[in-house]
């Protein structure tokens, strides 16, 4: 708790208070939560938190039709609420969307609403994994939920025969009914995935009944609620501590949202008890700077590679898009991006980009290196304007 404390005041906040309004505090209960819902009473006993969700914004979807769909995009605001009881945390994301989008299992052009929670074990602010996908040494455990009609894959129950059209069968009259009754069965209507994951193109499902967590998610009047429920301790994550950083993701499938095309929170700080009060300063702070010398800085240094705001002169794929990388970064992200980049490399090639801008090289042990020089030359005064001025590019949030 000593370097959490000693991180925040060494580099000016705003006040404990300030940081802390909309914090998430998990409310600590005694009932189960191992069968609970989104429209569960025992809800009423959480307060909600508002959370932004920003669009993401780091690398450019490879469709022309989505990205016009949502190249004027607002940040979200979602409300979360968190419950724990010693053996399971869970959490309710609210958000609004005024279509609902669920995905056909027939249909290879439409694309669900969904959402998902992000977890990590690290405790060091400083340290949080990269946002989204997390990165090499820093994994995160990832909970994802769709939006789905019911829809077929291999379960492992050896049903293909089941999955042919009845057309194709020798079923006649009353069998042919008894056999869509059966396909019906075994149609799965549940959406519900978990990754560990340690940066792109690295996500790995985990599967069995060891995991215990349930999600699930219900559309009403416009708005979605979706909720997950997980054990604070099994092998991927120890989340009983006096708090957590979390971060969430969601997905519009009208506007054709999917993989990295979505809207994302940066690390959100949960509390679980008091002591944990001084985690969520150094999460929650923002480096106070000259934004207009960082702006500067920032078109001296960065805008021959990077797009954003404004600036939007440098080759389209040259470097990740930074204008939303104050919405879902947090201040020490920042910092170490800057000082060293190499620490998280975010590949996102697309296939139209010229093989000159590579975004890094691999060493001899197979770990990525950045073709952004580091900038740790600058001193801590151009360090802290330039973080300044980069958490301020943002979209507007929606009314």
């Amino acid at each position: 708790m000593k370097k959490f404390i000693a991180t925040t005041l060494s580099i000016g906040v705003l006040s404990a208070g300030a940081l802390l309004a909309d914090t998430i505090v998990a409310k600590k209960v005694s009932a189960s939560l191992d069968n609970i819902k989104c429209d569960s009473p025992v809800w009423e006993k959480a307060k909600a938190a508002e959370v932004i969700l920003y669009p993401q914004t780091t690398i450019i979807l490879n469709d022309k039709k989505a990205n016009e769909l949502n190249k004027d995009d607002k940040a979200k605001r979602a409300k979360v609420k968190a419950l724990y009881n010693g053996k399971r945390i869970a959490f309710l994301i609210e958000w609004a969307d005024g279509t609902k989008s669920v995905q056909k299992g027939y249909s290879s052009t439409s694309y669900a609403d969904g959402f998902a929670v992000q977890f990590t074990n690290i405790t060091d602010p400083n340290k949080l994994p990269y946002i989204g996908m997390g990165n090499e040494g820093r994994e995160v455990v990832i909970h994802l939920q769709k939006a789905v009609d019911k829809f077929y894959e291999p379960n492992g129950n050896k049903d293909v025969s089941m999955q042919v059209n009845v057309h194709n069968t020798n079923n006649f009259a009353k069998d042919v009914e008894k056999f869509e009754k059966k396909v019906d069965s075994l149609a799965n209507r549940d959406y519900e995935k978990v990754f560990v994951s340690q940066g792109f193109r690295s996500m790995t499902e985990i599967k069995g009944e060891k995991l215990k967590a349930k999600a699930g998610m219900k559309y009403k009047d416009g708005k979605w609620k979706g909720m997950v429920a997980r054990a604070t301790n099994d092998e991927y994550l120890d989340l009983n501590k006096p708090a957590i950083a979390v971060a969430f993701a969601v997905w519009d499938g009208d506007k054709l949202n999917r993989d990295g095309l979505k809207f994302l929170s940066s690390w959100e700080p949960v509390v679980l008890s008091k002591e944990g009060e001084n985690f969520a300063k150094a999460v929650l702070q923002k480096v106070q700077g000259d934004v207009k010398n960082g702006e500067k800085i920032a078109k001296e240094n960065c805008a021959a590679c990077h797009n954003y705001g404004k600036e939007q002169n440098a080759p389209k794929f040259m470097a990740p898009n930074l204008s939303n990388i104050g919405g879902y970064s947090t201040a020490a992200y920042l910092r170490e991006s800057i000082v060293d980049p190499s620490a998280v490399v975010v590949p996102g090639y697309n296939r139209n980009a010229h093989k000159n801008f590579e975004w890094y090289t691999v060493d001899d042990k197979g770990h990525r290196q950045s073709t952004m020089p580091p900038f740790s030359h600058l001193d801590k005064k151009s360090q802290d304007d330039l973080i300044a001025f980069l958490q301020t590019l943002k979209a507007e949030v929606e009314k």
